[in-house]
C-alpha cells in the first residue's frame, strides 16, 4: 500500500480493522478489511482510529522474521502503537513503538455494483502480464469478450497483446481462469498503478478483476478467511472521447 498512499488511518472496532485511502492524485483507492475472527487473538474495547505513516510502518515490519508472531497494541488515548515480534521458539522478543499521527480522512461509501465482467485468474499471471506489458507501453487496454480476456498495449518500440482463455484445472484450482461476463467491456488503465496493485500477489493465489464501462476497475485479493484488500482505479479517457463529450 505504501507505494500508493503515504499516511492512512487504521480504523479498529470489535469486528476487526479496516483501512480506506486514496492516492495523492485521487486516481486510485485502497480498501482493506481484516476480520477479528481471522486473528488468533483480537480485542478492541472501543472504536479507535490509528493514523500511521505506511512507509514507517513498513520499515518496522521489515524487522520481523517470517515465522514470528506479531502482536499490535495501542492505548485508548495513546500517541503510539507497539509492534511486538516473538520468534516461534520464544527465544527472541522484539518491541517497536511507532508514533501515531492525526490524519484527516473521509470514508467514501463504496456502493455494491453489478459489474459487466469479472475475471478470476491466478494472481501471479496478472502480475506477470502487467510487468511484461509495462516494458512496452504505459497503459493497458483490458477487453473482455466471450472468447476470453485480452490485455493490449502500445508504445514507441511496438505493441503487445496477451489473451487468456477461460479454463478449469481440477487438480490445481489456483490456476483457473473464470470469466463471468454480462456484456463485453474494454477499458484502458495506467500500468504503473496496476503494477503497484500486483505487489499484493503473495497474499492470494487468485485475483478478481471487475469492470464496467465508465466505472473504476476493482482488483481484489481475498486473504483466506481473514479478509481482503481491494484496489480501485479510474479508467483513462482518451482525448478524442473527452472532446466528443464536450461537444455533446
Amino acid at each position: 500500500m505504501k507505494d500508493l498512499v503515504q499516511d492512512a488511518n487504521f480504523d479498529c472496532s470489535s469486528t476487526g480493522f479496516a483501512l480506506q485511502a486514496m492516492d495523492s492524485s485521487h486516481v486510485s483507492l485502497i480498501h482493506m478489511q481484516l476480520r477479528s475472527d481471522g486473528f488468533e487473538h483480537f480485542r478492541c474495547d472501543r472504536n479507535l482510529s490509528m493514523g500511521v505513516s505506511l512507509n514507517n510502518m513498513a520499515k518496522i515490519l521489515k524487522c520481523m522474521g517470517s515465522d514470528d508472531i506479531l502482536t499490535m497494541k495501542a492505548e485508548d488515548q495513546g500517541d503510539s502503537v507497539t509492534f511486538m515480534f516473538e520468534a516461534a521458539n520464544q527465544e527472541r522478543i522484539s518491541d517497536f513503538e511507532l508514533k501515531l499521527m492525526d490524519i484527516d480522512s473521509e470514508q467514501l461509501g463504496i456502493p455494491d455494483t453489478e459489474y459487466a465482467a469479472t475475471i478470476k485468474m491466478p494472481s501471479t499471471e496478472f502480475a506477470r502480464i502487467c510487468k511484461d506489458l509495462s516494458t512496452i507501453g504505459d497503459t493497458v487496454l483490458i477487453g473482455v469478450t466471450k472468447d476470453g480476456v485480452r490485455f493490449s498495449t502500445q508504445g514507441d518500440i511496438g505493441s503487445a497483446n496477451v489473451t487468456l482463455r477461460q479454463h478449469n484445472n481440477v487438480d490445481r484450482p489456483e490456476e483457473n481462469v473464470v470469466i463471468d461476463m454480462q456484456e463485453p467491456v474494454a477499458l484502458t488503465f495506467a500500468l504503473r498503478y496496476l503494477n503497484s496493485f500486483a505487489k499484493a500477489t503473495p497474499l492470494a493465489s487468485q485475483v478478481l478483476v471487475s469492470m464496467s464501462k465508465e466505472l473504476p476497475v476493482v482488483v481484489k485479493y481475498q486473504m483466506g478467511d481473514i479478509g481482503h484488500i481491494s484496489y480501485y482505479l479510474a479508467p483513462k479517457i482518451e482525448d478524442d472521447e473527452e472532446m466528443e463529450g464536450d461537444n455533446a
